[in-house]
Order: C-alpha cells, then structure tokens, then sequence
C-alpha cells in the first residue's frame, strides 16, 4: 500500500494518463487506478472528486452529464487541450524523478517481474 503522501503526489498524473485513454467518469477511474497499481492505490470518492474539481477549475478537463440506460446518469470527464500539454509535463517530471532515483538506488525489477 502507497503512503498518503506518494497518493497524493501521483493523483494528477494518474488522473490524466487514465483520461487520455478517452472520457470516464469517476467510478470508472477509481477502478482503473486500483487495477493499474495492483490495490496499491485505493482511491475513495472523498479523495478524487475534490482533485477531479480542481483539474476542472484549472482548465485541464471538461465534464459533462450523461443519460446511461439501467443507471443514473453519470458525469463523465475528459482531457483538454491544456490537459494533455499538463500530462506530458507531468511525465517528463515523473521520468526525470524515477532517473534520479535509480542512479541513486540501482536499478529495480518492474511490478510484473516482482509478480504482484
């Protein structure tokens, strides 16, 4: 399990690599992120919203309301423009991040090689 801190710090990046696969909505991308990281992340409802919100606010996606047949409708979220420059930022620190850490560290096996 991630501590709180590295959640939080990988929210964004996470939130917008999941949403430049195409639009989900917030129940969709809480599963992804849990399946992604194995149940390493558990993302609650509580935690992403406010972060969804904000990325809103910020310009970064868009949302809108959909009809979705046997269900309630569903607010569904996808990437803007100034989104997807925000991911690759996002990327670029991240890789630059990882680079620093395994010439310090070594290198590590991958999740698959570690067989979570």
């Amino acid at each position: 399990m991630f501590s709180r801190s590295l959640v939080a710090a990988t929210i964004k990046p996470l939130m917008l690599a999941i949403l430049s696969d195409g639009e989900a909505y917030g129940y969709q991308i809480i599963q992804r992120v849990q399946r992604i990281s194995r149940g390493q992340i558990e993302l609650t409802t509580g935690t992403l919203y406010p972060h969804l919100h904000r990325m809103e606010a910020d310009g970064l996606v868009s949302s809108q309301w959909k009809e979705v047949s046997d269900a309630p409708r569903r607010k569904y979220y996808q990437l803007t423009v100034a989104g997807q420059q925000a991911l690759e930022a996002e990327k670029q620190q991240w890789l630059d991040a990882n680079a620093i850490l395994a010439a310090l560290w070594g290198p590590t096996p991958t999740m698959e090689e570690v067989g979570r």
